[in-house]
């Protein structure tokens, strides 16, 4: 898989489509590395007043001119858009301009671990077949195709990344405590890994610098580990009492949530870890939370009075 097997230079200008949470981290990482990062938003005039430059991508509209200009300057880039039924309509937009942009050299894409089917808490890794029957992970599948179809058709490096829940700053069991949104769901057995999301940016930079053809990487903390486990131990950690315990399969739940909870599987993510010289600042949830808890601390933020 691997065309090179040592760390090489990283693109000196990178592109992210769909510039949101977590390509918002990804982009701080790489800026600090010397890196010139641009990104692509529905709406540049309502994004943060961060610095970061924001090119306009909608799909009632053509690509402005300067977007095209970025991606012949852009050594790589990478999509976190969400797909739809077609696939990946970012790529779709882009497609013409990325297929004759004469820097690029790697693109990577952003998928989801729901590409695979229940394993009633069986353990998935690079090598387990994705079987998805549900809309969500065909979709994802089908914009995975497309990203690799134009790497193999440029003759460039990909990475597709198939990721768990995300967590970080913003967005944390913490917070949804604080702000009365934890749903403390139980469904006997289920357990999930988790990612935190500086941890997403340190192995999507790790893959920059390992080009591969077609590269495959799941990335996960070490811990599967049940929900109520995660909430309460957010809840501990910040004062907070636990919600009421609602069944995963409660009628008063929403399809989409019910859902969510029918799916139960153990990631192993050695052979990521092994490819890309990769591993988590975050081992497990406890080590997330217990930053993001002393993050607040540091910075004065004080968690709301119902926590106390």
């Amino acid at each position: 898989m691997s065309l090179t097997s040592q760390a090489t230079a990283l693109p000196s200008r990178v592109l992210i489509l769909g510039l949101g949470w977590s390509g918002c981290v990804l982009a701080t990482h790489l800026q600090a590395l010397g890196v010139r990062v641009a990104g692509t938003v529905r709406d540049p005039s309502s994004a943060p007043d961060d610095g970061l430059l924001r090119h306009q991508l909608r799909a009632d509209a053509p690509p402005p001119s300067a977007l095209l200009d970025e991606i012949a300057q852009a050594e790589a880039v990478l999509c976190s858009v969400p797909p739809d039924a077609e696939g990946d309509p970012a790529l779709r937009l882009l497609l013409l301009a990325l297929q004759v942009s004469p820097a690029l050299r790697w693109v990577g894409y952003l998928s989801s671990t729901s590409v695979y089917a229940d394993r009633a808490g069986g353990w998935i890794d690079e090598r387990s077949e994705a079987d998805a029957t549900e809309a969500a992970g065909v979709q994802r599948l089908r914009a995975e195709a497309q990203w690799r179809a134009l790497a193999e058709e440029r003759g460039i490096a990909s990475a597709v990344f198939r990721l768990p829940g995300l967590y970080g700053p913003g967005r944390n069991a913490l917070l949804q405590l604080a702000e009365g949104r934890a749903r403390h769901v139980i469904r006997p057995g289920l357990v999930f890994n988790r990612l935190h999301v500086q941890d997403l940016a340190t192995v999507l930079i790790a893959a920059m610098q390992r080009p591969a053809r077609q590269g495959l990487y799941l990335p996960s903390d070490d811990e599967p580990a049940p929900p109520q486990d995660v909430l309460a131990y957010a809840a501990q950690l910040g004062g907070f009492a636990m919600p009421p315990a609602v069944a995963w399969d409660d009628p008063a739940l929403s399809p989409t949530l019910r859902r969510f909870y029918e799916s139960n599987k153990r990631i192993d993510s050695r052979g990521t870890r092994a490819a890309l010289g990769w591993a988590p600042r975050f081992p497990t949830y406890r080590e997330g939370l217990t930053d993001l808890a002393a993050s607040l601390a540091r910075h004065g933020t004080a968690l709301p009075d119902s926590s106390l």
